[in-house]
């Protein structure tokens, strides 16, 4: 059970309760937090003076009052006017993964919701009751305000929403699941719709399965180095203590440690080879500056998936409701951004030791193309093709959308940070990434059948025993997209890191 507070939500526990389902529930702060806020506002509307988005129209229409009446009306035609998303469905993990940063965000007591409101959206995440979401509509100006619009529908009854399984009317499945739909009070259609939790969800999702990918590809990476027989000199403390990047010297001491009892890498010591190819040598500065990247990423994701993000934003021990800009998505863009570029030094770096493999000018003795009978059977070849192909799309992707802007609302909203794009290419990069240490991976087996009967370190003999359970050795041409797939889906199993880590 992970309790909200608005406060100390983790990105370990963003991604359990989007993927496994982990049970949520507010804490004591919070039920205090949001009953306090929702208090202020009732007594707000007692008066006369204008709040945006609590008595007025929105964006364009900020100067425009709503008469007491018609606030509830306003906030449905708000969500209803604002769920214009439009291609394929956000997944499951990210819908979810949204909907508990909203909640989360929504504990802080800053965003004037009740906490029958708060509830609904945590029933939804227990109960399994999931929005369907188009992926495209948000310019991450005001937030991600078309596709949280879409949750919001759902919320209400409306829309499309996902129940055991089965796509149906979101009036529906809230009935059978036993969640009554929201009737929105003032302000909180507005609440529930601005902020950037499609960015930060994604993000979420996207830094924890990266921290894992990085030491994966230090896994393939140190596989390719006894394959190739590269020396792991280059991975001295000495190096690391001479350019003291934390991210470098942690993937040095990784490197070091798998390679640890590698009788491939002992064969050769004192052969006289100086140094390595870039792609073996430098993975400690290369790698390194990925971990650097990805630590930053979740020093800001940290703290932006518990932060207000709407607005405007209520303080009530100050007397005070502000209007400012804490949805706009800059601060989340620019590290996703930053991200994919670490994750696309990871898959560059991984495609060209998958040529060193394959490539019998560089690959120390191994076959052509890694095939038994070169000529006759291609082996390998056109896995590096594949390979060549995602790393050159990942190229394309990494241009950063969050440097264009096109003003919306009249002008209003005049700079924009596109972050849901950024989001949305961060994830294709990343499974891209994957995907070509996978191939790293298979070529990396298979050449090490022709090392035998050397043995490898035990880090990068148990990677082989997994691999060599769903992907046997290549005695013969066959089509290798089963294999790749199947060792995709083996890197994202958590289970394989774990059984490294052991």
């Amino acid at each position: 059970m992970i309790k909200l507070d608005g406060k100390n939500l983790t990105i370990e526990e963003v991604a359990k309760v989007a993927r496994h389902m982990e049970p949520v529930a507010l804490s004591e702060e919070a039920y205090a937090q949001i009953e306090k806020s929702r208090s202020y506002i009732e007594a707000i509307l007692e008066g006369e003076e204008l709040h945006y988005g609590i008595n007025t129209g929105f964006g364009a229409f900020q100067d425009v009052k709503v008469s007491k009446e018609d606030l509830s009306q306003l906030q449905i035609n708000l969500i209803r006017s604002h769920s214009v998303g439009v291609g394929e469905p956000l997944s499951t993990d990210v819908v979810r993964a949204m909907m508990v940063t909203r909640a989360n965000a929504l504990c802080r007591g800053n965003s004037g919701v009740r906490l029958s409101t708060v509830s609904i959206l945590i029933n939804m995440l227990n109960k399994g009751v999931h929005p369907v979401v188009p992926s495209r509509g948000s310019v991450g100006a005001s937030g991600d305000l078309c596709p949280l619009s879409h949750i919001a529908m759902s919320m209400m009854g409306e829309g499309k929403s996902e129940f055991g399984g089965e796509i149906m009317d979101g009036g529906t499945a809230l009935k059978k699941a036993g969640i009554m739909p929201l009737v929105p009070a003032a302000k909180e259609g507005l609440a529930l719709i601005n902020g950037t939790q499609l960015m930060a969800g994604i993000g979420s999702l996207a830094l924890y399965d990266a921290k894992n990918l990085i030491n994966i590809a230090d896994v393939a990476g140190a596989m390719a180095i006894e394959v190739l027989l590269g020396t792991d000199g280059a991975f001295a403390d000495e190096i690391s203590r001479a350019r003291p990047h934390k991210g470098q010297s942690e993937t040095a001491a990784n490197l070091r440690r798998i390679l640890t009892g590698s009788e491939i890498t002992k064969s050769h010591r004192d052969c006289g080879k100086v140094q390595d190819a870039y792609s073996l040598r430098c993975m400690p500065q290369v790698h390194g500056a990925a971990r650097e990247t990805a630590r930053f990423a979740e020093e800001i994701l940290s703290v932006e998936i518990n932060s207000s993000v709407d607005n405007p934003l209520i303080f009530p021990e100050s007397d005070m409701i502000i209007s400012g800009g804490n949805f706009h998505g800059a601060p989340v863009a620019i590290v996703l951004e930053s991200l994919a570029l670490g994750l696309q030094f990871l898959s560059n770096m991984s495609e060209r030791r998958i040529e060193r493999m394959v490539n019998s000018h560089y690959s120390s003795g191994l076959p052509a193309f890694l095939s038994p009978h070169a000529g006759l059977q291609s082996g390998f070849m056109i896995a590096q093709y594949a390979a060549a192909a995602m790393v050159s799309e990942n190229k394309v992707l990494c241009h950063p959308a969050c440097c264009d802007t096109i003003p919306t609302s009249a002008g209003q909203e005049d700079v924009v940070s596109m972050g849901s794009i950024s989001a949305l290419k961060l994830l294709k990069i990343l499974d891209h990434t994957r995907k070509v240490l996978a191939i790293e991976l298979l070529a990396s087996c298979e050449a090490m059948e022709y090392r035998k009967p050397l043995k490898p370190a035990p880090v990068t003999g148990k990677t082989y025993e997994m691999i060599r359970e769903i992907s046997p050795r290549l005695t013969e041409d066959r089509s290798l997209s089963i294999d790749i797939e199947k060792v995709d889906e083996l890197l994202k199993n958590e289970g394989f890191i774990s059984a490294l880590k052991k």
